[in-house]
């Protein structure tokens, strides 16, 4: 990965698309017109299945469902399994400072639904807090593809399968058009295929929607992914006061915001997305932590001090 001055001609050469789904914007690129068409509709396809499987917010999603029969083992589709293995691989490799087993929390917090419908209600009083139940708990059988959580545990996939989405639609774009795409799922970015002379160039910054020229910094990424946590891009009103959706599973509240944001970049997006997630949820314990990875980060810190770690290209850090 390089910092970069990606020359607008040749941005201006790559044909985007975008759709609104699971409460984000997605964007795909590629570099040749003719498969936009194709590689947006296969974006679509693949953001529609995540959400049936993975969705919190609608009442007819196979994790909702999941949730209606806790306590005894379910057998699930392919994908929402496919989901669960990762959130829990993620949980596991981040010494469960991401967790899939923080529904209740986050819902408590006031975040039961998408983050407009959210926005738009009054604030409610908060709710009792307290330690999730872990990852631990989420029982995989791989062989008869079931799955068992105990009762009244609530799962939130949001974590990991956003950034899986991002994977899984970037490798079959690129498989299916036969030239390199980069795809972005609410700033989750993952880059298949062969990139464009000079790789692909992607904006840094707190908000997904930020215009590259706007962007903190530009860097270019070849191949595998890269993404950013933020304490302020989703956040919302909540007794009183300001929370945001990185849970702390010791705690069941959002996480104190030492890190504003957090951008890492590695070898699949969910590899890069474990290590910002965690990073915030880890706080003053995270540069430490990251010395024995080998993702490639960038922390900003809540007095503004840049640091980057693992090779990310200088920008004014220490």
């Amino acid at each position: 990965m390089t910092a970069t001055r990606y020359p607008l001609e040749e941005q201006d050469r790559l044909t985007v698309r975008s759709v609104r789904a699971i409460g984000t914007t997605a964007t795909v690129v590629v570099q040749d017109p003719s498969t936009a068409d194709a590689a947006e509709r296969i974006l679509v396809d693949e953001l529609d299945a995540i959400d049936r499987a993975c969705s919190r917010f609608r009442d007819d999603s196979e994790l909702q469902r999941l949730h209606a029969d806790s306590g005894r083992p379910v057998r699930v589709n392919a994908l929402l399994f496919t989901a669960l293995e990762v959130a829990v691989a993620v949980a596991e490799r981040t010494g469960g400072a991401v967790d899939p087993t923080v529904g209740n929390a986050i819902a408590a917090l006031g975040y039961d639904r998408d983050l407009d419908d959210v926005h738009a209600r009054p604030p409610a009083p908060p709710r009792a807090l307290g330690a999730v139940a872990g990852f631990a708990h989420v029982q995989l059988n791989a062989r008869q593809r079931t799955v068992r959580i105990p009762r009244w545990v609530r799962l939130d996939l949001g974590s990991t399968a956003k950034a899986l989405v991002a994977d899984r639609a970037a490798a079959r774009i690129a498989e299916v058009v036969g030239w390199g795409v980069l795809v972005s799922v609410g700033g989750d970015v993952a880059a298949a295929g062969p990139p464009p002379d000079g790789g692909w160039a992607v904006g840094i910054a707190v908000a997904s929607s930020t215009a590259p020229e706007q962007a903190d910094q530009v860097v270019a990424i070849r191949q595998g992914g890269l993404a950013s946590s933020s304490t302020t891009a989703r956040a919302w009103l909540s007794g009183g006061r300001t929370v945001h959706h990185i849970i702390d599973p010791r705690t069941g509240d959002c996480v104190a915001p030492y890190w504003s944001l957090v951008s890492a970049a590695g070898a699949s997006c969910v590899a890069a997305n474990a290590v910002t997630t965690a990073a915030v949820v880890w706080g003053e314990e995270a540069l430490d932590r990251l010395a024995t990875w080998p993702e490639a980060v960038r922390l900003v810190r809540h007095d503004g001090r840049i640091i980057v770690r693992n090779g990310w290209p200088e920008d004014g850090a220490s």
